[in-house]
């Protein structure tokens, strides 16, 4: 019988490092492939070996003493999950175009997990949701053989560079000071998030899906706009206690809805809002235009008391693109150089505000220093960095004096090239042009496209000044969106109810 330091020995040992690279790999084969079937054996791999890997590294950690304190509940928890899975899986079959709608309907939604003496917020409605479709995604292709190749969803430069990405992490991960932190990276969100973008980019995204999905993002979203007004109202919060703290100590309110963030909750915000705004300019029906207005008024007055910056300055990008695309880019730039002017003259007429008094530093909440400190750490090892997940140890390391409680640079170019150097910083601007680029490309006349890549835009402007990107599932729905309306995709899971003449085989 295999002793339990032995067992403890293998599970610190290079075990999980090496575990890390092959769900990497996992991931890059399931994004790659042009076969069905290998591409479901590679979800099959991911999805078996990234729980695997988590509960290696969090097994001794305080996070799981009431599982160890109760195996019995936990076991049924498990099996309880389980069944979720296999049921929506089997709905899924039947009717593949569910996945698009259960993936929106979840992408917002965080539970907050406590134990050992912390809170997680964990995106599990999410978790639950990809892993009953790439279940029914396994089924489909190892039931009707899949072994061909699907020319029509040759994978494109955004999927070579989403993989490459995800492998170079994990390499990355290999020599960080913080390998949990990459770990916990991969299993929690380029995994599942990966997984995601593979079955929405199969999905046959109709005129119908796309409209059922918007209303149903809207509606969620005036649901959370209507929770802000009543924390506003009764100046309490949900969630968060180092907003409640925040809040306590300042003369401004600011809210968070469901999400853990104020500029989380404004982000969500501003995204929807640009998808609505498409409908403004595109749809001349009249009752479309006055449901839009209408909404949109109620989110740009949840959006204001968020106060978040970062997400106002973002919503103006994203309205500046779809106005650029709507008409010409002379007629858009004027108005945008004076929606610039206002917000300078209201920074400058109120600038305690915005915080100005308290310097650059004060006035982005420690950003700055954060900011510089991040440059510092590029500088020392600017080819290959410090390691995934590293810059929070790195930057206490080099500056122990500090008293900043923010996790990262909060600027997504930052974070990596400290991390990750200049070979990860390459990989991320050749992603992210690639995903523009492919998302805007004669996008003109085709309304659903120009509002997707509009809050593209608007999403990587706003890790400019905030943080997540490939860790937000957001910009994987985006991405998998975006490029199943810009390249067509023929494969298991993407027929809907009135799929195009191509399709007609796999709908039956």
């Amino acid at each position: 019988m295999i002793s339990s330091v032995t067992v403890v020995a293998a599970l610190t040992g290079p075990l999980p490092k090496l575990g890390v690279v092959v769900v990497a790999a996992f991931v890059a084969v399931a994004l790659l492939s042009r076969g069905s079937r290998e591409r479901a054996l590679a979800m099959l791999g991911a999805l078996v070996l990234a729980p695997l890997l988590l509960l290696a590294d969090i097994w001794h950690s305080p996070q799981l003493g009431s599982v160890h304190r109760h195996p019995l509940i936990a076991v049924v928890v498990a099996v309880a999950g389980l069944a979720v899975v296999v049921i929506a899986a089997r709905f899924i079959v039947r009717r593949p175009a569910l996945l698009a709608p259960l993936a929106v309907v979840a992408l917002p939604f965080r539970i907050p997990i406590q134990a050992g003496g912390s809170t997680s917020n964990l995106l599990v409605p999410l978790y639950l949701v990809v892993a009953a479709g790439s279940v029914a995604f396994i089924f489909i292709a190892l039931r009707d053989g899949g072994d061909g190749a699907d020319t029509a969803a040759r994978p494109g430069w955004v999927e070579r560079l989403l993989a490459a990405y995800v492998v170079l992490y994990a390499i990355q991960s290999v020599y960080s000071a913080d390998f949990e932190k990459a770990l916990q990276q991969l299993v929690f969100f380029y995994v599942p998030f990966a997984l995601m973008f593979c079955l929405l980019r199969r999905l046959y995204w109709s005129k119908r899906l796309l409209r059922g999905c918007l209303e149903l993002v809207v509606g969620l979203t005036l649901l959370f706009a209507l929770v802000g007004f009543v924390e506003y109202a009764t100046k309490t919060l949900l969630l968060n206690p180092k907003l409640v703290a925040a809040n306590a100590v300042h003369t401004y309110f600011t809210v968070n809805s469901v999400f853990f963030d104020p500029d989380i909750f404004g982000r969500f915000l501003a995204l929807v809002m640009i998808l609505l705004a498409a409908i403004l300019l595109y749809d001349r029906r009249q009752r479309e235009q006055l449901g839009a207005t209408a909404a949109l008024g109620v989110l740009w007055a949840a959006l204001v008391l968020t106060l978040s910056r970062s997400s106002l300055a973002a919503l103006a990008l994203g309205l500046a693109a779809l106005a650029a695309f709507r008409w010409n880019l002379s007629r858009a730039l004027i108005p945008a150089v004076l929606v610039v002017a206002i917000g300078v003259a209201v920074v400058l007429i109120t600038p305690n505000t915005f915080g100005l008094n308290q310097g650059l530093n004060g006035a982005s909440s420690g950003r700055a220093g954060l900011v510089s400190g991040g440059l510092k750490l590029f500088g020392q090892r600017p080819l290959w960095g410090y390691g995934s997940g590293s810059f929070v140890v790195q930057y206490r390391k080099h500056h122990p004096q500090t008293t900043t409680t923010l996790a990262a640079s909060h600027t997504i170019p930052i974070t990596i090239a400290a991390e990750q150097g200049l070979i990860g910083e390459l990989v991320y601007l050749a992603l992210v042009i690639a995903a523009v680029v492919t998302l805007l490309r004669g996008a003109r006349a085709r309304p659903a496209r120009v509002a997707v890549g509009a809050a593209f835009l608007a999403l990587i402007f706003h890790t400019l000044l905030y943080a997540d990107f490939l860790e937000d599932p957001v910009t994987w729905t985006l991405l998998g969106i975006g490029m199943a309306l810009a390249v067509p995709a023929r494969a298991p899971l993407a027929s809907v109810t009135t799929p195009p003449k191509e399709l007609a085989p796999i709908a039956a």
